[in-house]
């Protein structure tokens, strides 16, 4: 599983990129989609540093980080449909995408509590 959601978190990153690439960017975006950028990457960074930790308590933070990170996303997200609704069925598929990715690592990060 856990080389599932290392493909899946890498792919959603992708993802965002290639969404980016479509977008106008303005004075009223130009913020938005660097923050994007930031905090849909920041996730699959996480995630995989997360994979390589030396102790629970460093994998439970770096997940937390990871799931902060997709919340944030789902903001920002948000905020970018605002600019350009052009693009608006594909930046729900990822803004739900997201949120999937939030509640599984929700639920790792509760697994991972239970053991220690």
């Amino acid at each position: 599983m856990k080389y599932q959601l290392e493909e899946r978190v890498g792919k959603f990153a992708e993802n965002i990129i290639d969404l980016i690439k479509k977008v106008r960017i303005n004075i009223t975006n130009k913020n938005i989609i660097e923050q994007l950028i930031r905090s849909a990457t920041s996730i699959g960074a996480n995630y995989f540093e997360a994979n390589g930790s030396s102790s629970k308590k460093d994998f439970i933070n770096k997940i937390a980080i990871s799931k902060k990170e997709a919340i944030e996303t789902q903001y920002w997200l948000r905020m970018l449909n605002k600019t350009d609704n052009n693009l608006k069925e594909e930046i729900i598929k990822l803004w739900d995408e997201a949120k999937q990715i939030g509640m599984i690592l929700s639920k790792i990060i509760s697994n991972v509590r239970k053991t220690v």
